[in-house]
């Protein structure tokens, strides 16, 4: 209590009160240029700067004036973000750019259902409910971007023919040992030097490609999980919505809110783990504003997609899978 006092009195002592109490006070007392009216005024200023901080009105104002200056940062930390959102949504292809879009509308339509709960109509930026579908649809496009870069480099690697190189790398390695082997049987010193040091160039080479390997191998399991947490969350999310239009219990829509936001923490933990995606990993900023999870008006919208070739590309990413 103490230590708030003291707060108010270091606020009064940059406010324009305090201004102003000291030109009424001290100011009309030098300007009266008598005795008297010097420590009537000096008197009147002690006796405001003792009362004035503690008065109920210059402590709204000091309230208010820091819920501005809050409400600033936070607003700050938003833009921040929405600008990051809408970058990496950008990036996006237009297929999968297509795909966020539609979930955002299951959002949308979630929003407006809300609005005939009892709870809904008033202050919507406020409610807890709505940022958490915020957060559902950041993490959802997370997922949609780590796809993307698992699946581009899974097909850099599918040109270079990796498997087949290691195949190749292991049976010239047997090769090169079995006539290393031979050439140390028959004493044949400066040839056996100069296929020891071919040998171990070859081994390196070896070593780099098994690691090629088993990156791939664990790319395509980062991919599969991925996908599936993408379809999960899409089918979380819709039910959501049949929830919201069929029963107009802001009670029941909490609980089934809530019970599909805790499903993300450990997805998000999961997602911590994957060094190559660190940029991507981040939480919503630390604020009770809304960040929402429509596209900005300066983020321009996805090209439209044929269905028949968003279905393509997905079933390309399932076949990557399963080889």
């Amino acid at each position: 209590m103490e230590e708030q006092a003291t707060n108010y009195r270091g606020e009064f002592l940059k406010s324009p009160h305090h201004a102003a109490l000291g030109l009424l006070t001290l100011g009309l007392g030098f300007l009266s240029a008598q005795v008297l009216g010097l420590i009537a005024g000096a008197t009147l200023y002690l006796l405001g700067w003792i009362y004035l901080p503690d008065l109920p009105m210059f402590r709204r104002w000091v309230d208010r004036r820091r819920e501005a200056v809050r409400r600033l940062a936070e607003e700050q930390k938003i833009t921040g973000f929405v600008q990051r959102r809408d970058a990496l949504l950008r990036s996006l292809s237009p297929a999968d750019g297509e795909r966020y879009r539609r979930l955002a509308q299951v959002c949308a339509d979630i929003e407006a259902a809300r609005a005939d709960t009892p709870a809904g109509p008033a202050e919507p930026s406020a409610d807890p409910r709505l940022r958490k579908l915020d957060e559902l649809m950041w993490t959802y496009l997370r997922l949609l971007s780590i796809e993307e870069s698992l699946g581009q480099f899974l097909e850099t690697e599918g040109r270079e023919r990796v498997p087949d190189l290691l195949k190749e790398a292991e049976a010239e390695a047997g090769r090169l040992n079995g006539e290393i082997e031979s050439l140390k049987a028959k004493g044949n010193t400066a040839l056996f030097e100069t296929k020891q040091r071919y040998l171990g160039s070859r081994l390196e080479r070896l070593d780099v490609l098994r690691k090629r390997q088993q990156r791939s191998e664990q790319a395509r399991a980062n991919l599969e999980l991925v996908m599936a947490e993408q379809d999960r969350l899409d089918q979380q999310i819709k039910l959501l919505r049949a929830d919201a239009i069929a029963t107009k219990n802001a009670e029941t829509l909490t609980a089934r809110i809530d019970a599909t936001v805790e499903h993300l923490d450990q997805t998000n933990k999961w997602l911590s783990e994957l060094d190559e995606f660190k940029d991507l990993v981040g939480d919503l900023p630390n604020t009770d504003l809304r960040v929402g999870y429509q596209p900005t008006a300066d983020s321009p919208p996805a090209p439209p997609v044929i269905e028949e070739a968003q279905g393509r590309r997905r079933n390309a990413g399932r076949q990557r899978q399963s080889e």
